[in-house]
């Protein structure tokens, strides 16, 4: 088959085996031996066996599996069998260990001694430290004595009694913008993002609505039984086309570490989603919207999306809707290295995106000009790219691509081909949804969440199916925060609402990054590499659901 995926018509997947053996000409000239160290009995380790006579022979090199990923867009996965062998003695040990306990102010006690050393002196040994250090204890650090010390290095507050802080010196700059008086912005921000800085001292900083600039609240949700509380922000000016909405956890609810996160939160996180939409796609059809100043009911929500689904089927072939389609993601996880790389999200707190997507926009050529009389170019949207590959999948081989796909997975089999270890790629199933390790991961620890029917968009969900989602992301980001995942990227592939496609799955990816692969030359390339099964992987996913049971 020319298309290169790893599903396959039978509904198997495929993929391939390098079994390396070779012979390499040796073309040094000359040798450059010298003594490495000592062994702990006092004998010479030196470096001749990097200096060989003649050419080098390698008859059975080690294993590695190259698997196309389900969309060839995405590019291959890469496993090398003597890393992943290792993982499938024991997926258990297919986790992250906990950060350490950090506190330079118990150091500086311990060096110094508590009675002799007065506040104000460690106050300027902080100030004293050279920015990567600061950095670094800023990021790392979880005792809240330590942060608050950076905190006021940071920036100016004002405190009530007792010295707690009850909000932040503003200033007023040249041209009349309202600011507040940040003194080290970078480290402000990384106090503000570490899960140790008080709640008090997090909500004046960060959490508090107008802490983070001028965007607009156009949206809430509220459940008080569950101490849940989310504000939509309108980010007007974004580098997302037409702007877009953050839904963020509001400061009576902070929600830093996925281990916080509650069902309730995902669905008030998600109810703005699909409310923002379908309030969207109504305006657009001239409907009539519920409510206003008010978020709608659940029932008010179905209503309103029939209506809208209805309008959007009724319109097919009369020409195509200015937005639709969807994009919504998620970055968790702020993380910055010392030496100022931001690694991940603006900001730690728990919070997705959304926004509507045109269906065109105005083509240009180079000299400026519209190219022809009302030419548009199609927008982009990622869930246009499986889109396109199914298209031709079905083209190529008469089948659904995803009808494959899903048998596929219900009959996977292990890669290392031991029937004595779990071979199933499924971490939890509910009606119409299905959370999986994908054969080809792109992350080390991705997986994916897809529609086992043919609904491809949240337009085309029903309430039913949009909990079973909503429950389904919650679970996987639940387990992937129970197995140390401090950074995760989620991204949701639709399909366009007007697409006549009755194929395509409503997929979302979970893509964590780990600390030893944060991604190079071979990822610039989409050449990714594992070290795991994805059997093992799955195993291990299936073991973290199963204690999940008190927080669904």
């Amino acid at each position: 088959m020319d298309l290169r995926t790893c599903v396959s018509p039978s509904g198997k997947f495929v993929y391939g085996i390098h079994k390396p053996g070779f012979r390499v000409e040796n073309l040094r000239e000359r040798d450059f031996i010298s003594e490495l160290g000592l062994l702990t009995d006092g004998s010479p380790v030196d470096n001749q066996c990097n200096f060989p006579e003649g050419p080098v022979h390698e008859p059975n090199g080690e294993w590695i599996f190259e698997i196309p990923n389900a969309f060839p867009f995405k590019g291959t996965t890469f496993i090398a069998r003597g890393w992943a062998d290792g993982k499938a003695a024991d997926p258990s040990a297919i986790r992250l260990p906990e950060p350490p306990q950090v506190s330079f102010s118990s150091l500086l006690k311990e060096w110094f001694g508590e009675e002799k050393i007065p506040l104000e002196k460690i106050n300027r040994i902080f100030e004293s430290l050279p920015e990567p250090l600061l950095l670094a204890l800023a990021q790392t650090s979880t005792d809240p004595f330590d942060l608050v010390r950076m905190a006021e290095l940071s920036c100016e507050f004002i405190h009530g009694s007792g010295g707690r802080p009850i909000g932040l010196k503003y200033d007023t700059d040249s041209t009349g913008r309202v600011s507040a008086v940040i003194r080290n912005e970078l480290l402000f921000d990384v106090i503000a993002n570490n899960y140790s800085l008080p709640d008090e001292y997090k909500e004046v900083m960060v959490m508090r609505p107008g802490a983070q600039g001028g965007s607009e609240i156009v949206g809430e949700w509220s459940d008080k039984e569950n101490q849940s509380h989310i504000f939509e922000y309108l980010r007007r000016n974004s580098y997302i086309p037409w702007g877009h909405y953050a839904a963020n956890m509001a400061s009576d609810a902070i929600r830093y570490r996925l281990s916080d996160l509650t069902m309730a939160d995902m669905t008030g996180l998600r109810h703005l989603y699909y409310q923002r939409i379908y309030v969207g796609m109504a305006g657009q059809q001239g409907l009539a919207v519920p409510a206003t100043r008010r978020p709608l009911t659940s029932t008010e929500l179905e209503e309103l999306r029939n209506r809208v689904y209805e309008g959007i089927t009724l319109a097919t072939g009369e020409g195509r809707l200015r937005f639709n389609s969807t994009l919504w993601g998620w970055n968790f996880g702020f993380d910055i290295a010392p030496s100022r790389y931001r690694l991940h999200a603006s900001h730690q707190q728990i919070h997705q995106q959304f926004a509507l997507i045109p269906a065109s926009v105005p083509a240009f050529g180079s000299d400026g000009r519209v190219e022809g009389a009302g030419r548009e170019m199609d927008t982009y949207g990622c869930g246009d790219q499986v889109a396109a590959f199914a298209m031709e999948y079905r083209k190529q081989t008469g089948q659904p691509f995803f009808d494959d796909y899903i048998r596929a997975i219900r009959s996977n089999r292990r890669m290392d081909s031991d029937r004595e270890k779990e071979s199933s790629l499924i971490v939890y199933e509910d009606d119409g949804v299905m959370v999986f390790v994908p054969k080809a991961q792109t992350s080390q620890w991705e997986l994916q969440l897809m529609t086992t029917d043919p609904v491809g968009n949240i337009i085309e969900a029903d309430s039913s199916l949009r909990f079973a989602l909503d429950r389904a992301m919650f679970i996987s980001l639940r387990v992937l925060g129970a197995m140390g995942a401090k950074m995760v990227t989620s991204i949701e592939c639709s399909k366009r609402f007007d697409s006549p496609d009755s194929d395509h799955r409503l997929l979302y990816s979970f893509m964590p990054k780990l600390p030893y692969s944060p991604g190079a030359f071979s990822e610039a390339q989409l050449r990714w590499i594992n070290g795991h099964y994805p059997e093992d992987f799955a195993a291990a996913c299936r073991a973290k659901v199963a204690y999940m049971s008190g927080v669904l």
